[in-house]
C-alpha cells in the first residue's frame, strides 16, 4: 500500500514527500526502459527483505548501506533489542534469525504483506559501497589487493560457478526494484532526513537513528577515490557495466574520480 506522504504541515516534510515521489518514478521509469522480461520471484529471492508485523514494515537491506544501523533499528522498534539503537552491537543486529525474512512466509502471507505494508531500501554510489566492502571484508589484514578482489569480480567464471558474496552484489538483485513496489528509496548520502522522514512514516518519529561520526562521509569517498585511482580506465569501464542497473536504477552518475573509456 502506497502511504499518503503528504500528510503533516506543507514544511520540509512535504519537500522530502515530493523528493521520494520522484525517486520512485525515476525508478519505474528507468525499470521501463532498461528491463527485459524478468523471471517469477521466487520466496527465496525475498530474503534480504525483512518484517516488521507490528509496523507494517518491510526493509530490504543491502550490506554497505547502514544495514546494521536499520536493523538495529527493527530490533528496538520490536521489542526484540534495546530501546537505544546504538545499545545494540552489531554481531547481534546481524545474528542469524533476529529479525523475521520475508522468504520465511508463504505466498499468501507474503503477497498480503507485500501489498499492505510500508516497503522501503537504502542503497549507496555503488563505487564508493564496494570500497567499503573492500575495506571491511578484505583489507583488515591486508590479505587481498583491491585490484584482486576487481579480477574476481570481473571473471565470468565468478558469477557463473557461485552467487556473488551479499557485500558486493548489485542492490537490484539483492532487492528487485523492477518487480518489488518500494514507497521509499532511501539514499547513503542523505541518510539522516531519509531515515527521519521512514520512522515518521513508521508512526516512530521519537526513535533516532544512529548517526555516524562527523567526518564519515567524506573520508569513505576519499577512501573510494584512492583506491579506483589505481585501477585502469579499461577495468574501470569493465566494473561501470558490471553495476550498470544500479546506476541507472537508482540515478548516480560516476563518480568524478573515475575515467570511463567509450564502450
Amino acid at each position: 500500500m502506497l502511504y499518503d506522504l503528504d500528510q503533516g504541515p506543507r514544511s520540509a516534510l512535504a519537500a522530502l514527500a515530493a523528493e521520494h515521489r520522484q525517486r520512485r518514478d525515476l525508478l519505474r521509469r528507468a525499470c521501463s526502459r532498461h528491463t527485459r522480461r524478468q523471471r517469477l520471484l521466487r520466496p527465496e529471492d525475498l530474503r534480504h527483505v525483512l518484517v516488521d508485523d507490528a509496523h507494517g514494515l518491510l526493509y530490504c537491506y543491502v550490506p554497505k548501506a547502514a544495514c546494521t544501523n536499520w536493523k538495529r533499528v527493527l530490533l528496538a522498534l520490536s521489542g526484540r533489542g534495546p530501546a537505544d539503537p546504538r545499545a545494540i552491537p552489531a554481531p547481534e543486529a546481524h545474528a542469524p534469525g533476529r529479525l523475521p525474512s520475508l522468504a520465511d512466509f508463504g505466498p499468501a502471507e507474503i503477497n498480503r504483506r507485500l501489498r499492505a505494508y510500508l516497503a522501503f531500501l537504502f542503497v549507496r554510489e555503488p563505487f564508493e559501497r564496494l570500497a567499503s566492502a573492500y575495506r571491511s571484508q578484505l583489507a583488515r589484514g591486508h590479505d587481498v589487493r583491491f585490484a584482486e578482489l576487481l579480477a574476481y569480480l570481473l571473471d565470468p567464471r565468478t558469477r557463473r560457478d557461485e552467487p556473488f558474496n551479499e557485500h558486493w552484489e548489485r542492490a537490484h538483485a539483492l532487492c528487485h526494484p523492477c518487480r518489488l513496489r518500494y514507497d521509499v528509496v532511501g539514499k547513503f548520502e542523505t541518510l539522516a532526513e531519509d531515515a527521519a522522514f521512514v520512522l515518521r512514516l513508521a508512526g516512530a518519529p521519537h526513535l533516532r537513528f544512529p548517526a555516524p561520526p562527523p567526518g564519515a562521509a567524506a573520508a569513505a569517498r576519499r577512501r573510494a577515490e584512492r583506491l579506483f585511482r589505481d585501477v585502469s580506465p579499461f577495468y574501470q569501464r569493465r566494473l561501470f557495466d558490471l553495476y550498470r542497473m544500479d546506476f541507472l536504477l537508482f540515478n548516480y552518475s560516476a563518480p568524478a574520480y573515475v575515467r570511463l573509456p567509450a564502450p
